[in-house]
């Protein structure tokens, strides 16, 4: 076995397609095919897209890696064709997933992804192709890049290949599988049901969190329970009610009543929200029965947690707080484009001798930082005038004090679907306007979506009641509650609940975010700054300083600062 091998990691199948090259433990590069095509999620997930692979993202992350093909071990791809099951008896869409000639067509494009990839590389890399079941490529992505020797692993999304849910046991550097939940009974799919009879989209998990905390879940209970049962440790979904497979909202009407029509401007009837509420209590017991149960199984201090469930923070914020468990490590690469990484830690583990251990202590491994010269042609071919500071950090601080919304970017770009704050807009926390004035002037959504703090991680305890330390502070994982002495003090960060979503800013991990923030507090006496990804609504967060200065220029934002660039608008 070769010592430390070089492996590309590849997630295409679904979306959030990504890449990430590593050698043994060793990230080399990681980015997401997003930021380059500027499409949200990369590309749609349906069949006819499986085999468009992330070209640009490959391209990037060779070129950062300094490799050619040659230097290239293994491939590794988050999805086992073998894992696939045939179609359940269900009503489906012809054609598509689950109906017979779209599971022969998946098929087909799952066997052109190695000759597309070989394609990109200018190799033939077949002989060299890994195929990685899709959940131990979400556990290993939280595992392998965790703080922990040993742990509980919990992967839970919306499917794999017929899994919806890994529950595992990582030791040494090791992943053992302990039991799977299948589809239908898939708690990522019933989100995305509910998101669409609501009026949004399946990506829409983060607005329907946020409607649940205007409600309570009195009303709905007892039909949740009929619906996602709980069953010895697990959980069953209905699928007579869900039909995951069709655009078919009877059974859901049925019960709640007419689904939400009429695009963006139709109103939120309260009902809406007490689905919200229901469905958000439901998945928090849910996951408290599944740790819980790894809890038994493993007798385990520690639990990771990744799939695009894991990416509901107030469900994690009871993990952290209520939890069985003393640490807690939630992969900021939760989604689908985590895959990618844990493919590549998993098989260079599989395949290798690897000397040391990955730990995500940052989440900056997204690009490059842009060269002074990539910000300067970015400034000379937009209408803007660029001013160059002494301090951007005290600048910074001193216009959002004065209530500015800012933009704010530097340094190499944080990934997954958070900005971190290298590729923010920050705004003050004291003025209860300032959410109103982003959500319409810069971000350009819904009123009821609330903002992040990001705060000294010397002081987050004062701010916010947390139960446990966890690395996973500082990715923004946990919605916990804001301290009752403190709410009055800044709310436009607090929700309507009493929480926020906390990021925990140290000097070691990011020293000008940080130092941002300390001068707010000389200015303010508040050590944290109202922070939202540098995006509108229609776009992924910005990636280059032409990408910053484009979405700058078609928001209100007040000012941006890029490195140590001031660029406001050019009256001229």
């Amino acid at each position: 076995m070769k010592s430390n091998p070089i492996v590309i990691g590849i997630n295409t199948v679904y979306h959030e397609s990504s890449v990430c090259v590593v050698r043994g433990a060793e990230v080399l590069a990681f980015a997401e095919e997003e930021r380059f095509n500027r499409r949200k999620h990369a590309k749609p997930a349906d069949i006819d897209t499986v085999d468009e692979i992330p070209v640009e993202a490959l391209r990037d992350c060779m070129l950062r890696a300094g490799i050619t093909a040659e230097d290239v071990d293994y491939v590794a791809t988050s999805f086992d064709p073998a894992l696939r099951q045939p179609p359940l008896d269900e009503p489906v869409t012809a054609g598509s997933w689950g109906h017979a000639d779209g599971e022969r067509l998946l098929l087909e494009r799952l066997n052109r992804i190695p000759d597309e990839v070989s394609k990109v590389l200018g190799a033939d890399i077949r002989d060299r192709w890994v195929w990685v079941p899709h959940e131990m490529s979400h556990a290993a992505s939280a595992y392998l890049a965790s703080p922990f020797e040993e742990a509980a692993v919990l992967s839970i999304d919306g499917i794999g290949e017929h899994s919806t849910a890994l529950l595992a046991y990582g030791r040494d550097g090791r992943i053992e599988p302990l039991d799977t939940v299948v589809y239908p009974n898939s708690l990522g799919f019933v989100w995305e049901k509910l998101a669409k009879f609501v009026g949004l989209d399946e990506y829409s998990a983060p607005k329907l969190m946020a409607l649940a905390a205007f409600a309570s879940p009195d009303r709905y209970r007892e039909t949740f329970e009929k619906i996602v049962q709980r069953d010895g440790g697990g959980f069953t979904v209905d699928l007579d009610t869900f039909r995951f497979r069709v655009e078919d909202y009877e059974p859901l009407e049925e019960l709640f009543g007419p689904r939400r029509t009429g695009g963006p401007g139709a109103p939120f009837e309260y009902r809406y929200a007490e689905v919200a509420a229901s469905l958000q209590e439901m998945t928090e017991e849910v996951l408290l029965t599944l740790a819980g149960r790894l809890k038994e199984m493993t007798g385990s201090a520690n639990l990771c947690l990744a799939g695009g469930v894991a990416l509901n923070c107030v469900g994690m914020g009871r993990l952290l707080n209520d939890g069985p468990f003393d640490g807690v490590f939630v992969q900021p690469l939760a989604h689908d484009g985590g895959t990618a990484l844990g493919a590549a830690l998993l098989v260079a583990r599989q395949k290798g001798r690897v000397s040391g251990r990955f730990v995500m202590t940052d989440p900056y491994i997204g690009s490059l930082p842009p060269t002074p010269a990539q910000v300067e042609a970015a400034i000379a071919a937009a209408p803007v005038k660029a001013t160059r500071l002494d301090d951007a950090p005290r600048t910074a601080a001193e216009l959002v004090a004065d209530g500015k919304v800012l933009g704010w970017m530097q340094g190499a770009a944080e990934v997954g679907p958070r900005a971190l704050g290298n590729r923010s807009i920050i705004g003050d926390p004291r003025n209860p306007s300032t959410k109103d004035r982003i959500n319409v002037r810069a971000k350009h959504r819904e009123y009821f979506r609330p903002f992040a703090p990001s705060v000294l991680e010397s002081e987050a305890a004062d701010w916010f009641e947390f139960a446990r330390p966890s690395l996973s502070t500082r990715f923004m994982s946990f919605a916990v509650k804001v301290r009752a002495d403190k709410r009055a003090l800044v709310p436009a960060i607090v929700h309507v609940d009493g929480t926020a979503r906390m990021q925990t800013v140290s000097a070691e991990v990011n020293a000008r975010y940080h130092a941002l923030i300390r001068e707010f507090k000389e200015l303010t006496g508040i050590p944290l700054v109202l922070n939202t990804s540098f995006n509108t609504y229609d776009e992924p967060i910005v990636y280059t300083p032409a990408d910053a200065i484009r979405t700058f220029l078609r928001t209100g934002m007040d000012a941006l600062i890029i490195d140590d660039y001031l660029i406001e608008r050019d009256p001229q």
